[in-house]
């Protein structure tokens, strides 16, 4: 039966909020299929405002895979701003899909993909608004399926009683599994009900499902163990990992946004996955082993991005975009085959012992030249060892030194506060490599008109990294040592003025990482913030420290115990039983080795150090060169 249009029942409500353009859909490359001739039915959601949800590469490729099948539609939805929001619970309308505006609870499946875990109550508010219970367990067969992914559901835990599945991993191939377990349940006419569909995904060991496992505690708080607690279930789920990333050149037909994002530009990711081994890095973990496109799949891809969304900006995206191993011939390839055109080419993400001024140049040859940004993330030579970052003082300066003298003026160079073993010397290590990036620009080109911007972010430890068993630097030390290294800047007469100073407060952190590490009984505190009005809290103009913390209190949750308590080796984490391929034995040895600032090669370039991706998941390493050339297009 056709479900009807929400759309003359919200136009309506559209002048009356800011931005209302972002709800109308109809962007060039956007798909509205008929709802009848199609079995299985995805609603994909971003939990964000559409101007950071639809650049989102992830949601685009999976949108656009899913429509390709048949019988299968994906529609999107995003999270609605509060003046919205206060409009649709007055006149009863339920959360829709920008695309042919259907309700949410409609659907087969919720599909949502959290980069962070700051997310969750917006969850919670597209759950209420479509009239889906928050609860799985009060959902009935006529709700959808609520399933996570993305890098934030590699913990799922403190939502998991909110969600009635979640995937690990790369989505592609996944997606596609799960529409086939969908459909051949509803041709079956759905034997068992919710649980049934829920019981078959869950047997594959590719589909994590809450509700199919007990959490049991020790008297101190800690877990005991997490058991399955039906047969049929596996102990352990497993992530998903796409080995041949030529075979998915996605988004072929990128969606073109008709309101201002974050993002105007077309992405091509040009390899997935990290071996650097940076201790603080979740994505760079969960996303071995290191999988290339091929020069010429990425010079296909970059062409028919253009050709089909009109975007004159190309990003070519990955963890360290600069470590490619054909990066050289895929700059110099597209630079030659944009040359004169209004295309601009960008590598958002580049290491600092990774970049060369002729790289940079290719990007920059048609004029368009930003500033550079570098990421030492420890302010001092210890620091940096005892995260891995393997980036000395000398090699930063030579670095940024080379750019000022190439005609850059403007530098960015991120860090983090609150890292592990830190002490406030290292913070103010900071002010002094700054300084010395000023000095050594200055001397080099002759000229004051330098600039360096430091930035810099609370360091949260996350599930699957070394760090996973570290304590949190609590808000307070990191505050002061942030206004500490702020004052030395400030009041250095010589450099002061030419250093830019941006930085988040220690707030934020302690609940992204009471987020990031809880388990089943921070739902709780999520419900209560959302009950209390919590809505986009990775917006600093939103977020609020004093509600999450009335909202703990107030269920009996320890924040601390979650956030600045060093966890015990052999402690039962509460993602565990969620199998990102890594080692547990490894992480550990690599936590060990950052206490005494040992650091370890890239095991792209080196021996095997065992880290457990490979063996696994029955896989290596996949890295070029391959030998081609990226021709120029042909004039037709």
């Amino acid at each position: 039966m056709s479900v009807e249009s929400l759309f003359p029942r919200l136009e309506p409500l559209l002048p009356k909020v800011q931005k209302p353009i972002q709800y109308v859909g109809g962007e060039l490359n956007s798909t509205v299929k008929d709802w009848d001739e199609a079995t299985v039915r995805w609603a994909l959601m971003y939990p964000d405002a559409y101007e950071v949800g639809l650049p989102n590469q992830g949601v685009q490729i999976l949108y656009e895979i899913l429509n390709e099948l048949p019988d299968t539609m994906a529609e999107r939805t995003y999270a609605v701003w509060p003046d919205l929001e206060a409009l649709m619970r007055a006149e009863g309308v339920p959360q829709f899909t920008v695309d042919a505006h259907r309700p949410v609870r409609a659907f087969d499946l919720l599909g949502v993909s959290f980069s962070t875990e700051l997310g969750y109550t917006n969850l919670l508010t597209a759950l209420d608004l479509a009239g889906i219970p928050l609860h799985a367990v009060d959902r009935t067969d006529d709700d959808p399926i609520v399933l996570a992914g993305g890098h934030a559901a590699f913990n799922p835990e403190p939502i998991a009683d909110f969600l009635d599945a979640a995937v690990l991993g790369d989505g592609e191939q996944i997606a596609i599994a799960i529409s086939e377990v969908i459909r051949e349940w509803k041709n079956e006419g759905e034997p068992g009900g919710r649980d049934g569909v829920l019981l078959r995904l869950a047997e594959t060991g590719g589909v994590y499902v809450p509700k199919f496992y007990d959490v049991e505690y020790l008297p101190d708080g800690r877990i005991k163990r997490v058991v399955p607690n039906r047969p049929g279930v596996p102990s352990r789920v497993f992530k998903h990992t796409v080995m041949d990333l030529d075979e998915w050149p996605y988004p072929k037909k990128p969606l073109v946004p008709l309101a201002e994002t974050v993002h105007e530009r077309f992405s091509v990711e040009i390899f997935r996955g990290c071996t650097r081994g940076c201790r603080f890095c979740q994505a760079g973990m969960i996303t071995r082993p290191v999988r290339e496109r091929s020069i010429t799949v990425i010079g296909d891809m970059v062409a028919n991005g253009i050709k089909e969304s009109g975007f004159n900006e190309v990003g070519l995206l990955s963890l360290s975009s600069a470590d490619h191993s054909e990066i050289a011939e895929v700059a110099k390839g597209l630079a030659d085959r944009y040359e004169g055109t209004n295309t601009s080419l960008s590598l958002p993400s580049t290491r600092v012992d990774a970049f060369n001024i002729d790289l940079a140049n290719e990007f920059s040859r048609n004029g368009r030249r930003s500033g550079l940004t570098f990421a030492p993330e420890g302010g001092s030579e210890r620091m940096r060892k005892v995260i891995n970052k393997m980036v000395t003082e000398e090699d930063l300066i030579r670095t940024v030194t080379t750019a000022y003298t190439q005609g850059w003026r403007q530098v960015k160079l991120y860090f983090m506060c609150g890292l592990p073993t830190e002490e406030d010397i290292d913070v103010l290590g900071i002010a002094d490599l700054a300084k010395k990036v000023i000095k050594a620009g200055r001397e080099a080109t002759g000229s004051r008109d330098i600039r360096c911007t430091v930035s810099i972010g609370g360091f949260v430890p996350k599930p699957h990294t070394p760090f996973q068993w570290a304590a949190q630097c609590d808000h307070e030390t990191v505050d002061r040592r942030l206004r500490e290294l702020r004052n030395s800047l400030r009041n250095d007469k010589q450099y002061g003025k030419a250093i830019g100073f941006r930085y988040h407060d220690g707030k934020p952190s302690i609940v992204e990482g009471l987020l990031s590490r809880g388990d089943r009984r921070v739902g709780a505190v999520i419900k209560a913030v959302w009950a209390d009005g919590g809505r986009f809290d990775g917006w600093s103009e939103h977020f609020s420290y004093e509600r999450w913390m009335k909202s703990a209190a107030e269920v009996g949750v320890d924040v601390d115990w979650f956030t600045i308590r060093e966890r015990e080796e052999h402690e039962v984490l509460p993602w565990d039983h969620l199998d990102a391929g890594l080692d547990r034995e490894w992480l550990w040895q690599d936590w060990q080795d950052a206490v005494n600032d040992v650091e370890v090669e890239d095991c792209r370039w080196t021996p095997c150090y065992d880290c457990g991706v490979c063996p696994t998941m029955g896989t290596e390493i996949q890295i070029g060169p391959t030998g081609r050339k990226l021709l120029p297009l042909t004039v037709v």
